[in-house]
């Protein structure tokens, strides 16, 4: 099986990526003594029997459905996640897999972690999004006043992402996660996005085929990343491009009204308007914002949306110190930088683009 190694401070483990990997997967996890698989009720009609269909035959398996996206990520479903886990018997040579998109991923990898203070850990990824998110090792549930504020780094053993699944899936999660393979460009190099608006004109085009080379590209951009700064000390927080008002837009309109991909969409807009005023990007972001318009965004603000209430969610942001929000902000295509911006300017760039106008 072709692999990119992600190899970081605590663990080295390997991302096996292509076409029928799913044929792989019993060898792998049949030294543990149960396997607790959490999915969602999507991808468990979709795809649950041909998961079961490669796990170990005779083995005690056991599995523990969620509710979809980001409804998975409460206290309450992690709580029930846990009681699932004892009443099954899982003990420390037993491993949770999770299989589904970055919300799966998420709840999964932090039952995991937390469970008899931390067990094995498989992402079996069914999506574009989790392509960024089943690797590195970030795990979390979402707090009522912020998303992903109670969670901790812990490394899955292997990731087993078979790009076959990527067929079942709906347009809106197509957009979802093609704006994070967006972001791995513009945080690290201009031929990549250059390819990308050339292999990816429209929305007809995502899963193109060489939708599986593109997200080798996303995910060795993470890779380099991680291997640098696994616990997001430093440079780790570039993967947060577009995510600081992405994340209070996702926040503010409950979770799940906006997928995580749209939101982060529009606040990429919004940190290159920012980074051409402050950071002297120059970059055309009028023809950037026909291309993702032609893709199915609405990079526009949602008009519901007050400056002063995005503003209260952003102050809390993980990237914030002493309340003043931090944002990932670019000088050039592959040159990010984390800085301060004045909240005069925010509102004022905020207002700018709920209208659709850009500066």
């Amino acid at each position: 099986m072709e692999s990119i190694i992600i190899d970081t401070e605590t663990k080295q483990y390997p991302v096996y990526i292509g076409s029928g990997l799913l044929e792989e997967l019993r060898p792998l996890v049949e030294k543990y003594t149960r396997v607790m698989v959490i999915t969602d009720k999507n991808v468990r009609s979709l795809h649950l029997d041909a998961l079961l269909n490669h796990l170990p035959e005779g083995a005690e398996n056991c599995v523990f459905t969620a509710p979809a996206g980001e409804d998975a990520k409460t206290f309450e479903v992690y709580k029930d996640a846990l009681t699932f886990a004892v009443r099954h018997h899982l003990d420390r040579k037993s491993c949770i897999l999770a299989f589904g998109g970055g919300a799966v991923g998420d709840l999964a990898g932090f039952v995991a972690a937390t469970y008899m203070r931390g067990i094995a850990f498989i992402q079996i990824p069914t999506t574009i999004l989790a392509h960024d998110s089943a690797v590195g090792g970030k795990v979390a549930i979402n707090h009522p006043l912020g998303k992903n504020l109670v969670g901790v780094f812990y490394q899955p053993k292997f990731v087993l992402y078979d790009t076959d699944f990527l067929r079942t899936l709906p347009k809106v999660q197509r957009l979802s996660g093609f704006a994070e393979l967006v972001k791995h460009a513009f945080i690290s190099d201009e031929a990549f996005l250059s390819e990308l608006k050339k292999e990816v004109p429209d929305g007809d085009h995502i899963l193109s085929p060489r939708l599986p080379e593109l997200l080798k590209k996303g995910i060795k951009v993470k890779a380099n990343i991680v291997q640098k700064d696994e616990k997001e000390t430093g440079v780790r927080a570039f993967l947060n491009f577009g995510h600081t008002l992405g994340h209070a837009l996702e926040a503010h309109g409950g979770y799940g009204a906006i997928t995580h991909g749209e939101a982060v969409m529009t606040g990429m807009v919004y940190a290159l308007m920012i980074s051409r005023k402050q950071a002297g990007l120059q970059f055309n972001l009028e023809k950037f914002t026909g291309w993702i318009g032609q893709l199915g965004y609405d990079w526009k603000i949602p008009s519901g949306a007050k400056f002063k209430e995005i503003y209260a969610y952003m102050e809390r942001d993980k990237k914030t110190i002493a309340q003043k929000p931090r944002f990932v902000l670019l000088k050039s295509i592959g040159e990010p930088e984390l800085a301060e911006v004045d909240k005069e300017l925010l509102r004022s760039l905020f207002e700018l683009q709920q209208k659709g106008r850009l500066a």
